[in-house]
């Protein structure tokens, strides 16, 4: 039977009216639910937040917020095995993949708490965070000026991607809801199962504060023409779509703050030092398979370019390809004798979206390994599937510059192999939210922090030193800011306390040293 995802919201849940967009498997095409808002009133679960959530947060210190993060880490570690099952059922995830996401929304949350409960010692019952230190405005050492942060007492409206229904969802939650304010989260609907169930975890908890959290499953209708000057935007998805919701005409007369992820062009640069063979040529490889393999390549910060040195192109596109032939494309949920190790992509959108990128790129490169074609390892027409796909761009091609294929594919782009050959190559993606730069030779890799940096949200730097200690550079840390400028989005999440910032705002103070004090707690 197929289940009815009802909305959360003004403190009931709400099935809404009349028929549902489907929700599918996308490795078998199993309807596996339903979900609609027809006949929900935005402006009844806006004003529940504003009237519930925004006084029920705000009168709780830093240290009681840790701790309901703290409380959710658990409540979902509890119940992680039915929540990796409906991540395979509904994202076509691997095991492994779905660990990425629902561990990933735990340990954010965990990191979170960690952080809140920091703020608590430091701050006692104060949720008021000095920036900076005292500014002496006039000859008298009395009169001064500091900058002061406080949380905003408006709403946050989320909305999250197709790819992370869990870690996508909670990492905005922690940020927002260590800051004190309330959230409404809108799941892309393809793939809201496991939000949706994550949140019936937490109402029948009780513990979340009255107005905290609200789901909406299906369309946002017109919510975002609702929001006020103390309000929120938080969004993860296409660049297109990003721009066309910070362009409406409420935020824009409002002046509502607005945070923009979007989908990258991120590189992998190849320094002239790292030999055919070397540990630094294998952990490169080693990279780029996992970025183009983990959740089918359906990640915003996924290697889509990488940068080799002409002369080793041949060699690095043979040794990827090779690498990628034992990858088994299949439905994660099949028995494990078939040894599946790449699922689908999430929807049937998604799959012709990534063929036809593939095509697109394929004018001005060649193929190395792949398919344009959809597999179909489940019979003819059945699920989402895509082979992991690797092109070598002709000389002069652009088109890899400008696509996105979000999916299981990436480019190889020959280069001289100088730094400001990389930085240059690395900046045409326009702004990336990761890039990684491999190579034991200093000089080379300041040379691309100096010339790339402006363009990346992020930059790694692998060397031999740590070339078995690094992360993944898909890996989004909730101690690292994520987020990038230009076709990223221009936004910031995470990065620990920094974080906090977009639900803050940020007034200077002027006013006797003495008073000042006081206030603060300084005395």
């Amino acid at each position: 039977m197929t289940i009815r995802l009802s909305s959360y919201v003004c403190g009931n849940w709400n099935p809404g009216e009349g028929a549902g967009a489907p929700l599918y498997n996308p490795a078998t095409d199993a309807v596996l639910a339903e979900a609609t808002t027809r006949g929900i009133d935005m402006g009844a679960v806006l004003a529940h937040a504003r009237r519930e959530g925004v006084p029920a947060l705000g009168a709780l210190s830093f240290g009681q917020r840790a701790q309901l993060l703290k409380d959710l880490a658990k409540l979902f570690h509890t119940n992680r095995e039915e929540l990796l099952d409906l991540a395979q059922q509904n994202g076509g995830n691997t095991r492994g993949d779905a660990k990425f996401d629902v561990d990933g929304a735990i340990g954010t949350l965990a990191a979170y708490a960690e952080s809140g409960a920091k703020l608590g010692e430091r701050c006692g019952g104060r949720t008021a965070l000095a920036d900076g230190d005292f500014i002496q405005l006039t000859r008298s050492p009395r009169f001064v000026g500091q900058h002061l942060y406080q949380r905003r007492p408006g709403v946050a409206v989320q909305v999250n991607a197709f790819n992370f229904p869990a870690w996508g969802t909670f990492e905005k939650v922690a940020v927002a809801f260590l800051a004190g304010v309330p959230v409404i989260s809108k799941p892309a609907t393809a793939t809201a199962l496991l939000t949706w169930r994550m949140t019936e975890l937490m109402a029948a908890s009780g513990k979340l504060p009255a107005g905290a959290f609200q789901l909406i499953c299906g369309s946002a209708g017109d919510l975002l023409d609702r929001l006020g000057p103390m309000d929120h935007l938080a969004f993860t998805g296409s660049a297109a779509t990003g721009n066309m919701l910070r362009g409406g005409a409420a935020l824009l007369r409002n002046s509502v703050r607005v945070n923009v992820e979007a989908d990258s062009l991120n590189a992998l640069a190849l320094g002239p030092d790292v030999e055919e063979g070397s540990d630094l040529w294998q952990a490169a490889l080693r990279t780029v398979q996992t970025d183009m393999t983990q959740k089918t390549g359906q990640k915003c910060t996924a290697i889509r370019r990488v940068l080799v040195p002409a002369d080793r192109i041949g060699a690095f596109g043979e040794a990827l390809a090779d690498r990628l032939a034992s990858v088994k494309v299949g439905d994660p949920l099949a028995p494990a004798e078939q040894g599946v190790t790449m699922g689908p992509v999430a929807t049937k959108a998604q799959q012709r979206d990534v063929l036809a990128g593939l095509r697109k790129l394929a004018e001005e490169a060649d193929l190395i390994c792949g398919s344009l074609e959809a597999l179909e390892p489940c019979g003819a027409g059945v699920g989402c599937f895509v082979a992991p796909t690797v092109l070598a761009a002709r000389a002069g091609a652009q088109a890899v510059h400008d696509l996105e294929v979000f999916g299981p594919a990436c480019t190889l782009i020959g280069y001289g192999g100088g730094a400001a050959e990389a930085a240059e190559l690395l900046g045409r993606g326009q702004g990336s939210l990761v890039s990684t730069a491999v190579s034991d030779d200093r000089g080379w890799l300041e040379g691309v922090v100096t010339g790339a940096g402006p363009w990346l949200g992020r930059l790694q730097l692998l060397s031999s030193k740590i070339a078995d200690q690094a992360l993944a550079p898909g890996m989004v840390l909730p101690s690292l800011v994520h987020g990038g400028p230009g076709r990223a989005g221009g936004g910031e999440e995470l990065g620990g306390e920094r974080g906090l910032l977009f639900y803050m705002q940020r007034t200077a103070i002027q006013a006797d040293q003495v008073v000042l004090k006081k206030i603060l707690g300084m005395e």
